[in-house]
C-alpha cells in the first residue's frame, strides 16, 4: 500500500508558520520527561493557588490540544478542519467530578453536543465518559458484585437514567454516540450498562459505541462473547478501539492488590491485539461499526489494506478513523485527502477543568515510545519545506 502519511504539506496545511512553531516548541517540551513532570507540578500548583496562569496555558498547550472553553468556541476549529474533510468529536473533557449536580451538568452538555451534531455534518459523533455521569466507586462496587445500599441503588438508577436519556436522544436525532473506556476495575459495570443501551438503541444500525482498550489482553475475547449475544438478540455492535490511557495506574494497582495485570505483557502484544480486533470487526462488518482511534501508522495502514481486500469503500459509514486534536495530523489529514472517514477528538471546557486531561495527554505522550519524536520530525520536515520555498 502506498505510504501516504509522510506528506507534511497536506498534514499541516491549516497551520500558520506561528502555529507550526508553537507545535514544535510544545512537542520539544513534551519530549523532555523531567520537564513534563516539573511542568505538571508547577501547573497544578499555579491553578490550585489561583495564580494568573490561565492566559499562558490558553495561549500555548490549551489552544494546541483543545477546541475552546465551550462548545460555541469550538466551531471555528470545527469548520476549519472540515474544509479539509476532517470531522470533529466535541469532547467535554472535564474530569474527576463527584457530585450529582456535576453529573447533571455533564448530561446537559452531552445533550447539547448531540443537538450540535444533529445540525452539523462536520460533527458526526457525540461522546461522554461513564464517570461523567456517575461516581467511580459506584461502578467499581457494582463491577465487584457487591450489594448496593438503598441510597446507592437510587444513585445507580440515576446513572442509568442519564445513559438512557443520552442514548435515546442520539437515536432519535440519528447521531452516533461514543462512550469512552476507563479503568478496568470500574469498566465491567460500564460495559454491562452500555451493552443494555446497544440492545435498546442499536436494533437497526449502530448508534451506541462502547470502547475497547486494547492494551487489555482480555478484550478480543470480550468482543467475541458480546458478538454471540448480539447475534442471538439481534442488535448491532459499535466499538471504538484504542490502545488505552491508564496503563501505569493499571499495573500499579494489580501489583498492590496482587492480581494478574490486565495489561498485555508488551507493546508488541498490544499492537497485535489491536490489529486482530480490528480484523475481527472488519470480517463481521455487516453487524458492526468500528471507530479506530489510533496514532499508530502501521495499524492505520493495516485497516486500510483490510478495507481494500474486502472491497469496502473508503467512505463506508461503518468505518471511522480517529485521532486527538493537536496530534498525528499527518495521519488525519492524509486519510481525509484520500477519502476516508476521519474525526478528530476535540476536547473543550474551562481551562482549569480541562487541565487534568491535558496533563494526562502530556504524560501519555512521554510514555508512548516514539510518538513525540515522530511529531517533532514531521514538524521539522514541514518547517524546512516551507523555508525551502
Amino acid at each position: 500500500m502506498e505510504k501516504i502519511f509522510d506528506n507534511t504539506q497536506i498534514a499541516f496545511a491549516l497551520k500558520s508558520d506561528t502555529e507550526l512553531d508553537r507545535a514544535y516548541f510544545l512537542f520539544k517540551m513534551i519530549d523532555n520527561q523531567p520537564l513534563v513532570r516539573i511542568g505538571t507540578a508547577v501547573t497544578n500548583f499555579a491553578l490550585k493557588a489561583n495564580l494568573p496562569v490561565e492566559g499562558l496555558i490558553r495561549a500555548t498547550v490549551f489552544d494546541h490540544f483543545c477546541g475552546g472553553v465551550n462548545e460555541v468556541d469550538c466551531l471555528s476549529v470545527v469548520d476549519k478542519m472540515y474544509t479539509k474533510g476532517v470531522s470533529s468529536v466535541l469532547d467535554y473533557s472535564v474530569e474527576g467530578k463527584e457530585e450529582e449536580e456535576q453529573f447533571d451538568a455533564a448530561l446537559e452538555m452531552t445533550l447539547k453536543t448531540i443537538e450540535f451534531a444533529k445540525e452539523r455534518q462536520a460533527i458526526p459523533f457525540a461522546v461522554f465518559k461513564p464517570t461523567g455521569f456517575g461516581r467511580f466507586e459506584l461502578y467499581e462496587k457494582l463491577g465487584e458484585k457487591q450489594t448496593l445500599t438503598i441510597e446507592e441503588d437510587a444513585e445507580w438508577n440515576r446513572v442509568v437514567a442519564r445513559f438512557d436519556l443520552v442514548c435515546k436522544e442520539a437515536h432519535s436525532k440519528d447521531v452516533a454516540l461514543l462512550i469512552d473506556g476507563e479503568e478496568s476495575w470500574m469498566q465491567d459495570a460500564a460495559d454491562d450498562l452500555v451493552t443494555d443501551m446497544m440492545r435498546k438503541y442499536n436494533k437497526e444500525k449502530v448508534v451506541v459505541f462502547n470502547t475497547l482498550q486494547m492494551y487489555r489482553w482480555d478484550r478480543l475475547e470480550y468482543l467475541k462473547k458480546l458478538h454471540e449475544v448480539a447475534k442471538k438478540e439481534g442488535f448491532f455492535i459499535g466499538m471504538k478501539l484504542v490502545r488505552g490511557a491508564y496503563m501505569e495506574k493499571e499495573i500499579v494497582r494489580a501489583n498492590e492488590k496482587g492480581y494478574t495485570s490486565p495489561i498485555c505483557p508488551s507493546k508488541e502484544d498490544t499492537d497485535e491485539n489491536y490489529d486482530a480486533t480490528v480484523s475481527y470487526m472488519i470480517v463481521h462488518i455487516e453487524t458492526m461499526a468500528v471507530f479506530a482511534g489510533t496514532h499508530n501508522e502501521l495499524s492505520t495502514y493495516k485497516l486500510m489494506e483490510l478495507m481494500q481486500e474486502k472491497g469496502i469503500k473508503t467512505n463506508d459509514d461503518r468505518i471511522w478513523f480517529g485521532q486527538l486534536y493537536g496530534m498525528s495530523d499527518n495521519i488525519s489529514y492524509n486519510l481525509a485527502a484520500h477519502g476516508y472517514n476521519v474525526a478528530k477528538y476535540l476536547p473543550f471546557g474551562p481551562v482549569k477543568d480541562v487541565m487534568p486531561y491535558l496533563i494526562r495527554r502530556a504524560e501519555e505522550n512521554t510514555s508512548v515510545a516514539g510518538q513525540t519524536s515522530r511529531e517533532l520530525s514531521m514538524i521539522k520536515t514541514e518547517r524546512n519545506r516551507r523555508k525551502g520555498k
